[in-house]
Parts: C-alpha cells; structure tokens; sequence
C-alpha cells in the first residue's frame, strides 16, 4: 500500500455540496456519450441509402463503409490518454466537440465514396475521444458518494443518443413509399439528399457540447498534478466548501508526492500499475464481449432467427431501445447504494442464465413472444449491470498520475474487442448456430463473474485517493 498519510474520506453529506453545480457540469460532459452514441448508430438508418448513393456493390465496401469509424475510434482513445495528461481533459474535449461537429457537416457533404470515409474515421476520432474523457473528466470532479451516479449519466446519455439517432433515421424516412422500385429509390430525395440530413443533424447537440464546455472547470486533479494546486483547491472549493476541498487537496497531493514522477505510458508497465491497468482492460473487454451487442449490431438476423417477419423485427428494436433506457434510469439509482461490485456480478451471472435458457430455445425451436422477453430481459439486465458500471469503475480505479494513460489503454481495448465481438458474430453463427453461439456468451459471461468475483473490490463512496491506495501496493 502506498505510504503517507492516508485518505481522510471525510465527505460531507449531500446536502453540502453545491449539486446545481456539480449536476451541470457533470451534464455538459456527458454530451459527449450523445453524440458518441449519436454518431455510432445513424449510420445504421442512412446505410441503405448511402449504399446506392455511391453505388456500394461489393460486401467489403459496404463493410469499411460501416466499420471504418473504428479506426477512428482507436486513435481517439490513444491520443486521449497522452494529449489530456498534457493539456487537460477540458481542451480535449472541446477538440472532440469541434470533430463532431466539423465531421457530420463533412458527412452530410461527402461527394464522393473516399470523403465519405475520410469524415467518418474523424468522427470515430472523436468517438474514441468522448468515450475515453467524458466519464474520466466525470470521475475527477464528482464528490466520491455521487461518483456513481454521475459517471452513469455519460451512458444515459449514449442511450438517449442511440434513441435521438433512430427517431431522426425513421423520421427521415416516414414517407418513403413501401416496396419502392429500384428505379424509384435510385432518383429519389432519399438516396440524394435524405442519408445527409441523418449525419449533418448531429452538428447541432456538437456545437451545444462545444459552448457548454467553454464555461465549465478543468479537472481539480489533473490542475493538481500539473502544480496548479490553488486553481484545483477553488473549484473544489466551489462543489463542496473550503473542508471538503481542503481534504480533497490533502488527498491527492498526497497521492502525487509518494507517487513521484509525472506519468505515462511508460508507468503502466510498473507492475503495481500494471495490476490496476490490468483489472480495467479486463472489465472493458468483458463489457464487449459478454455478446449483448450483437442483439444491437445484428437485432434484424437475431428477430429473424426466431420467427418474426420485418414489420415485427422495427418494433422489436423500437423494444430494445426503450427497454435499454429504463433500466440505465434504474442503474442510476442504486449505483451508488447498491455498490458497482454487485450491479457487475448481478449482471454476469443474469446474461450467463438468460442466454443458456436462448440457446435452448434456439435448439427447440421455440419463436415469437418468449425469445423477445428473453432478449429484453438480456439487454434490461446489460443496462442495469455491465453497461454503466463498466464505465463507472474504469474512471476512477486508475491512480491519480496514470488515469489518462490507463483510460486510454482500457478504451482502446474496450473498441477492439468491440470489433472482434461484431466481426465473429457471423462467423460463430453459421459454425455453431444460434444455440452454439449464445451458449459460447454464457460461458464468457461466467468467467467474467468470477473474475469480478476475485479481482475487483467495492469502491463506492470512496475518494478516488482511497481506491487507489487500496489498489495499489
């Protein structure tokens, strides 16, 4: 364990914190988990159009047409780690405001098939930015009993982002004539202009996120390490009073003096960081490929699987979507009572059983209502557990010197396995079936419980100083 004086942990109540502020703040960052989940899904409505715009015939041009934002996505997550350990995470993420923004008009204009990539790799940069930075910058403001909570609003956001995304795509598209001719849908507003409108639109909430960044703090922690000890004391003076700040700044400078060295990549081989950086690769990896994504990524071939004909596939996402919101708003609420340590294990051990009762049903072949119950219970019990803790627990286990590095490293693997898990989805379903493949994900998702099980301590309530002296030995 680290020495020197050890966390105080005198937090005070709730009622002592400046919440209005705290709140607002919290909020204008978790823009950024909109537009990352904005972006991440429109392409989802605009790709039939788009497809025939540039004339897309072949399947690996469709395919790095809808994958190529994650090369994107790996940048942003590299460049946040080592930029905002230079320049803060409140300029980065202004930068990654400004992406948004520049990179939907850019799509919304692209003449061409290569510009249309161009801006959607940027705008995976900016994804890989706000992924990495949003619930970061969150963690190191937020007052520890609130922590929770407010780093979960970042995935209530992506959600609400995920829901904007599909109301804009179907909004678009309301009027388009049902089974519209080829040569209708070749000259038709749809296929010139509509698939625009469904990127350029996402200027709108960019520029929101850019203004309300320009009027929020830097973090107090990164101000701390930076040696900006008087700038971090009066913004956590500001959430809640001189005591609390006084004890915050104890705290940390604490952290920072046993910890020596400014750090870096080349800290987390330490191999007391290594442990730590270790357990958050593992949890963002799990988050992925627990395989709750693939119901998102490949809903129509999952609804299709089980009987239902297309009509009923749209209102069935429709049902994924709303189920997905209600239980982020429940994971909101018990976050900080009920501990990340047993939402996380909930979760595991609740996907484990829901997806080997679908693969025996997939065998059966049993159709219709109950494999949808089984697919909204699956995404209710992601959304409560895995979803937002993930996110949660990899913000503020991290010691204070390497976060940004360390987030950086969790994010990259986080969109990695991202892309491994929708890339063998196919591939697992045509070898091992439906009932094979899912069973597969139970079995992931057993090992990932006892891997929490063993590895990841409770941190609720607790300073980000304390989980890192406890952490680290």
């Amino acid at each position: 364990m680290l020495s020197g004086t050890p966390a105080t942990g005198l937090e005070p109540s709730r009622a002592a914190y400046n919440l209005k502020y705290v709140w607002t703040i919290s909020l204008v960052a978790a823009l950024g988990g909109l537009l990352f989940g904005y972006d991440w899904v429109v392409i989802g409505g605009a790709k039939p159009f788009f497809e025939r715009y540039f004339e897309l015939t072949s399947e690996a041009s469709r395919g790095w047409a809808n994958s190529c934002a994650l090369l994107g996505c790996l940048f942003g997550a590299l460049l946040a780690g080592g930029l905002s350990d230079r320049f803060g995470r409140k300029r980065l993420l202004l930068f990654s405001a400004l992406l948004f923004a520049v990179t939907s008009i850019g799509n919304g204009l692209a003449p061409n098939f290569t510009a249309f990539v161009a801006w959607r790799i940027l705008g995976g940069v900016a994804i890989g930015l706000a992924s990495n930075l949003s619930p970061m910058y969150i963690a190191e403001i937020a007052p520890a009993p609130m922590r929770g909570v407010l780093v979960s609003i970042n995935q209530l956001t992506i959600v609400l982002g995920i829901l904007f995304a599909q109301f804009v795509n179907w909004y678009v598209v309301r009027d388009l004539p049902r089974g519209a001719s080829e040569e209708f849908m070749a000259t038709s507003w749809y296929v010139l202009q509509g698939w625009r409108w469904m990127f350029a639109l996402t200027a709108i909430p960019s520029v929101l996120f850019l203004f309300g960044m320009l009027f929020v703090p830097e973090s107090p922690r990164w101000l701390a390490k930076r040696g900006q000890g008087d700038r971090a004391s009066a913004i956590l003076a500001r959430v809640g009073g001189n005591a609390y700040a006084a004890n915050a700044m104890r705290d940390i400078e604490v952290t920072l003096h046993v910890a020596g060295t400014e750090g870096g990549f080349r800290d987390l081989l330490d191999p007391r960081m290594f442990k730590v950086l270790v357990l958050g690769v593992v949890l963002a990896v799990f988050q992925q490929w627990c395989g709750i994504n693939v119901i998102f990524n490949y809903a129509e071939e999952i609804f299709r699987a089980a009987g239902y004909d297309i009509s009923d596939v749209l209102k069935n996402i429709a049902w994924t979507g709303s189920v997905n919101l209600v239980f982020t708003l429940v994971a909101l609420a018990v976050v900080d009572r009920g501990g990340r340590r047993v939402l996380m294990l909930a979760g595991s051990f609740g996907l484990a059983v829901i997806y080997l009762v679908m693969g025996g049903c997939y065998l059966r072949g049993v159709q219709g209502l109950p494999m949808l119950l089984l697919v909204l219970a699956a995404i209710g019990a992601y959304s409560m557990s895995l979803a937002p803790v993930t996110w949660v627990v990899i913000s503020e286990i991290f010691p204070n010197r390497i976060r940004g590095a360390a987030m950086s490293v969790a994010v990259m693997a986080l969109w990695i396995a991202c892309f491994i898990l929708t890339y063998t989805f196919p591939i697992l379903n045509s070898r091992l079936g439906s009932a094979g493949t899912f069973w597969l994900y139970a079995l992931i998702c057993v090992a990932g419980f006892l891997f929490i099980l063993w590895r990841l301590p409770e941190t609720k309530g607790k300073t980000l100083e304390q989980i890192e002296q406890e952490l680290v030995d």
